[in-house]
């Protein structure tokens, strides 16, 4: 498989990650209740900024399709007033069987910066940005972003 993979501008080789999760054997509503949400363009910052596949609300924390925005919310903020800086946009991509990220990036001002210092695991987001507190109607009613006082958004 290696062999086959064009390398283009990387500068290191690609991890191959094969069900890392093991097992897809397992279909229909034992392996997944199928909740979708709504668009995802609605929740986030309109059509302007890429977004990842999967909804918010409806969601409990555990699921990085929530949290980790939220998370990566926090960390724009924190880069925005740690450089000074005029635009950051986020990067976390996650893979089903994986703890961490496999990508972890912020775009600050146009400049790669490679995301450290914070635990981007599942149980990691959920205690730093207390999420386990009932806050989900509000998100639901007056949206998820740009609400002073939410942990994610200070």
């Amino acid at each position: 498989m290696r062999n086959q993979i064009s390398l283009g501008r990387c500068t290191k080789a690609p991890t191959l990650h094969i069900n890392p999760a093991g097992d897809w054997s397992i279909g229909g509503f034992e392996a997944d209740a199928g909740l979708t949400g709504r668009k995802l363009a609605i929740d986030n910052y309109g059509p302007a900024v890429a977004v990842g596949g999967g909804a918010f609300s409806g969601k409990d924390p555990s699921k990085v399709d929530r949290s980790a925005a939220y998370m990566a919310r926090r960390i724009a903020i924190d880069y925005l007033r740690r450089f000074d800086a005029e635009e950051v946009v986020v990067t976390l991509a996650y893979a089903i069987g994986y703890d961490q990220p496999v990508q972890a990036v912020a775009v600050v001002d146009g400049r790669d910066i490679n995301i450290e210092g914070y635990d981007l695991s599942p149980r990691g987001i959920i205690d730093y940005l207390d999420l386990e507190r009932p806050v989900y109607q509000s998100t639901a009613r007056d949206g998820h972003f740009g609400i002073a006082g939410r942990s994610w958004d200070i």
